[in-house]
């Protein structure tokens, strides 16, 4: 007897560079494999392309799929999307990222097939630039009508898209990130003097300024290791030599270690202008590290002040300085918070968790796809 024929998921995605888009996407690869027949389409090659082919998942190359707005070239990559989606036929089209998104969606409603977004934080979040921001509002509710189901990955972001007009109740799903636990190194907080890192593309949605700034108010013995690369690393060593604490801070570039650096450290920071829920920030509390974060968008979610960590305004040098050294002072504390943390991770971030809450998602799409092709042969 033949076995039942798998659903086909496609998963699209602008970007393969480190990013935590990129690991919520290998996740869902990874864990949803064995149930359906999956695809990956990407517009570049890197490490997630790489992983994933070591799962033995096809990967597919759309070209002109590029982050940066070009109409030309966005055309050329639907027509690249559409010839996919008609060489493999998906059930549901998974999409991530802004331009992954568009091309994904548009491509979709054109062959009409089914199409999840998942908003990594939403490209109109307080704290983006105004003019980046307004476009992104402006796309997101001429694409919404096209998507079957828009998954927030916090609270903050589902309730900013209902206020502005994007999605309705029934579209909008809420899955908070999840990650695995399985052999993960424990850091020990309380060891002294106290090691901080913070993980993080330097970009313009990142403030590693602001912590380099605090910093310079903290004791000489303290040291930083600041992880990722991008655009603003440079300028951010240049204000770190201006601020003569160029001996004090260790720029790391990409790291495919993260989880030994963070078993290291004794305190985690993301310093930042906006956010959706940060992987970064999961991974510290799974290795057990209290937190120091920027009140924004999906963080205290993720962080409850005075228990897990301390949030501060963004943007507020004086504030972060404070934060930090309570942290600094007490030994105790950090330990306390950072066991805190691990429990909260393993109560309510798990993979386990995020991976039965998209299959819910996805069967109810599928569940619907099947109450219109039965109306289609049946209408009466």
């Amino acid at each position: 007897m033949n076995s039942k024929k798998k659903r086909v998921i496609l998963y699209l995605i602008t970007k393969s560079s480190l990013g935590g888009a990129q690991g919520n996407v290998y996740d869902l690869i990874e864990n949803f494999r064995a149930d359906y027949e999956v695809h990956l389409g990407v517009g570049s090659t890197g490490p997630l392309t790489e992983n994933v082919s070591k799962l033995g998942v096809i990967v597919h190359f759309i070209s002109n799929m590029t982050r940066e707005i070009d109409l030309f070239k966005d055309l050329l990559a639907i027509k690249g999307c559409i010839s996919l989606i008609h060489k493999i036929k998906p059930d549901i089209i998974h999409t991530h990222s802004s331009k992954a998104g568009f091309v994904g969606r548009v491509a979709g409603r054109i062959y009409k097939i089914p199409t999840v977004f998942t908003a990594h934080g939403w490209g109109f979040s307080p704290g983006t630039p105004k003019q980046r921001g307004n476009i992104a509002l402006i796309a997101e509710k001429l694409l919404a009508p096209m998507t079957a189901k828009l998954i927030c990955v916090s609270e903050n972001d589902r309730h900013l898209a209902l206020n502005l007009g994007v999605g309705n109740h029934d579209s909008l799903e809420i899955v908070r990130y999840g990650i695995s636990n399985q052999l993960v190194p424990i850091a020990n907080p309380s060891q002294q003097p106290p090691r901080m890192l913070m993980v993080a593309r330097f970009n313009e949605q990142k403030d590693q300024a602001t912590l380099l700034q605090a910093i310079s108010y903290l004791p000489t013995s303290v040291h930083l290791d600041l992880v990722g690369s991008g655009p603003s690393l440079e300028s951010c060593k240049a204000l770190a030599q201006s601020l003569g604490i160029g001996d004090r801070i260790s720029f790391l570039g990409d790291r495919t270690d993260v989880p030994d650096l963070l078993a290291q450290s004794q305190i985690f920071i993301l310093s930042t202008h906006y956010e959706g829920l940060p992987i970064s920030i999961l991974e510290a509390m799974r290795a057990g590290l209290p937190v120091v974060a920027t009140s924004v968008n999906g963080i205290p979610e993720e962080v409850e002040h005075g228990k897990t960590g301390l949030l501060v305004p963004r943007k507020d040098v004086q504030a972060l300085v404070n934060a930090l050294q309570t942290f600094i002072e007490s030994p105790d504390l950090r330990q306390q918070m950072g066991e805190a943390g691990r429990q909260k991770f393993k109560q309510e971030f798990t993979v386990e968790r995020m991976i039965n809450e998209t299959k819910a998602v996805y069967e109810e799409i599928l569940k619907e796809q099947s109450k219109k092709f039965l109306f289609s042969i049946f209408p009466y």
